[in-house]
């Protein structure tokens, strides 16, 4: 770990050294920098700077999304979309008898014989998601090979990945196109390209990337509508007919892209309030510039409608969604607002604080502590002088009332309604954009400080502590650097399921033959399962154990029964590992010896016990 971190910051400080010379040249109407990089301009075209710069961001952020991007396990939700991405479905395999590793993995072969229609059809009927992102896998996983017979991590992974970093231009164009600088979308970019959080998005084999991508489209579709809307001129007929195309791609890819979509109607309809204090005449709004707003509306509405049938119909959404649900007793009540802040401070910088390791701990926890109390003041006093500028005013607003649209609708939700979405941090998606947004304008007043900005409202520097300027926002972007490489080396957004661990502790402890038992409901407990027998399968392992789903409705009894039925057939000694088993323990495993698992380490997403059955 300490050479890859060195290693790291030898490539940021070669990175640094070639941002400090290229970037400063993107604000040419400054007359200083103008004459500073003269030269410069006689060997570098101004028109190739803006796509060098680019690239560059595009370079690091890529790499970033593809470095180890198979060596962390899949998980339950990444399994699904390996089954269902390839027509397939969790359906073969056997409840309620022991089963082989190969029979457990079946779903994960690739069948030649899945069509588009397939995955259509299984989604609708026995998931809780839209099919776009599904549809697209399966089509750019038929380009890869088997990996030892199961479809390929690095195929499912790679997909958002590339996703993921086609992100960092389109944030340039929407940072470019609102505050009407270049200067505003590079750093946008560069900010996007190593925040922690778009890291872990893009190295999961799952559809936020997409929806990500929608959101920046249509935030930037929402900018140009609210320049529209200040020039009181119609919206571009094209421009709407996009609009509408958009959000009706982002609720194929994801139902909560509509959290965005309500978001931007909460911004719209501040933009009439705001024109409604200057105007005073309520025929305003039926004005043409909002004639056009209210067709998109009802486009968007259309478009959306379309998929009510098919969620009302899929029977398995309520068991999907039963982790999010559940009341709250004490402190609990503060999780929704503990979780949401962790996520937001995540989006920028996340040093490995989830370490079992308190020597790693303390100093991760420390150092990003300091980092918040210098940065959190400049931010927001670049915020504030953007404010103060006519033209980003209201560029300012809108992105700021996404965000805080878009947080209490998830704290409506977590209070009013039991539904805690804080608890998966990728659901944050839907503001995701607008967050490096505001970071990438706040930037650029440090990066550029506008003097009569600054003398107007009495601020002599925006750094603190001696850290001014460009330093500033080098510091910060290191800061997101190390962030991208602590999720990268799973130190950061640890994947909550470990199924690597707990083959080497049964390898370790059992030499005997294994059964492994869990209680089933839904295909997430299938997936729990899949991960443990991929595990054994990618580690050629002599052992071959044995896999019990016990499925359970209502009554836990029936996976007892099925645990008691099992048990009766198999030959002894064999060693039975309950794993995430939530029903009353059969009588035949109180004849075993039950194992002091105290001594033994606990594992992220499997709770366990062990009986030696002799």
């Amino acid at each position: 770990m300490r050479v890859l971190f060195q290693g790291a910051f030898y490539f940021y400080r070669k990175i640094i050294a070639y941002t400090t010379h290229f970037v400063q040249m993107v604000d040419l109407s400054s007359a200083l920098e103008h004459k500073r990089w003269h030269n410069w301009q006689a060997h570098f075209p101004p028109s190739w700077l803006h796509p060098f710069l680019n690239l560059m961001w595009l370079i690091i952020g890529i790499s970033l999304r593809l470095a180890n991007l198979t060596a962390k396990p899949p998980w339950t939700d990444e399994f699904a979309t390996l089954v269902f991405s390839l027509g397939n479905t969790f359906s073969p395999v056997p409840l309620d008898r022991a089963i082989a590793p190969d029979i457990l993995l079946q779903p994960l072969q690739i069948n030649p014989a899945a069509s588009i229609g397939d995955v259509i059809h299984n989604l609708a009927t026995q998931d809780s998601h839209p099919p776009l992102y599904f549809v697209l896998a399966h089509l750019w996983m038929k380009l890869f090979p088997s990996d030892g017979g199961l479809v390929s991590l690095f195929a499912a992974r790679s997909l958002p990945a590339i996703i993921g970093a086609a992100l960092i231009p389109c944030v340039y164009i929407l940072g470019k196109v609102a505050f009407r600088s270049s200067l505003v979308g590079h750093l946008t970019a560069a900010m996007m390209a190593v925040s922690p959080y778009g890291v872990f998005l893009s190295q999961e084999a799952r559809h936020y990337t997409l929806a990500a991508l929608w959101v920046t489209a249509s935030l930037t579709c929402l900018v140009i509508a609210t320049r529209h809307i200040q020039n009181r001129t119609p919206l571009p007929i094209w421009i709407a007919l996009f609009w509408v195309g958009i959000n009706a791609l982002g609720v194929a890819t994801h139902y909560f892209f509509t959290l965005t979509l309500c978001t931007e109607a909460i911004v719209l309809i501040f933009l009439a309030w705001l024109q409604l204090q200057t105007s005073k005449k309520f025929s305003l709004l039926f004005s043409p510039p909002w004639r056009r707003i209210y067709a998109v509306a009802i486009g968007t509405c259309v478009a959306g409608l379309i998929w009510i049938p098919t969620l009302l119909e899929n029977e398995n959404r309520g068991a999907l969604t039963e982790w999010i649900r559940g009341s709250r007793v004490g402190l609990d009540w503060l999780n929704p607002i503990f979780q949401a802040l962790g996520t937001l401070i995540a989006m920028i910088s996340l040093l490995p604080v989830e370490s079992s390791q308190l020597v790693i701990v303390i100093p991760s926890g420390v150092v990003m502590l300091t980092f918040f109390i210098w940065a959190v003041p400049i931010l927001l006093r670049g915020l504030e002088i953007q404010l103060q500028h006519r033209e980003n005013r209201i560029m300012i607003q809108v992105f700021a009332g996404i965000i805080i649209s878009a947080i209490a609708l998830f704290f409506i939700f977590a209070y009013f309604f039991g539904i805690d979405l804080t608890r998966g941090a990728r659901y944050n998606f839907v503001y995701f954009p607008a967050i490096v947004i505001l970071l990438g304008a706040s930037l650029a007043v440090c990066w550029h400080p506008p003097k009569e900005l600054m003398e107007k409202n009495g601020i002599k520097s925006i750094g603190r502590w001696g850290i001014n300027g460009k330093k500033a926002v080098m510091l910060i972007w290191l800061m997101g650097f190390f962030s991208a490489v602590t999720v990268i080396c799973n130190l950061g957004y640890q994947k909550y399921y470990r199924p690597d661990l707990f083959v080497q502790l049964i390898q370790q402890t059992s030499p005997v033959p294994v059964l492994i038992a869990t209680t089933h409901k839904t295909y997430v407990h299938t997936g729990e399962m899949m991960g443990v027998a991929r595990e054994f399968k990618l580690a050629n392992s002599p052992q071959q154990p044995l896999f019990l789903l016990a499925h359970q409705d209502r009554d836990p009894n029936t996976s007892t029964i099925a645990l008691e039925n099992t048990l009766k057939k198999l030959p002894r000694p064999f060693d039975l590992w309950l794993v995430n088993f939530h029903a009353p323990v059969a009588e035949t495993v109180k004849t075993c010896v039950i194992s002091d698992t105290q001594s033994l380490p606990s594992i992220n997403g499997y709770e366990y016990k062990l009986y030696h059955c002799q």
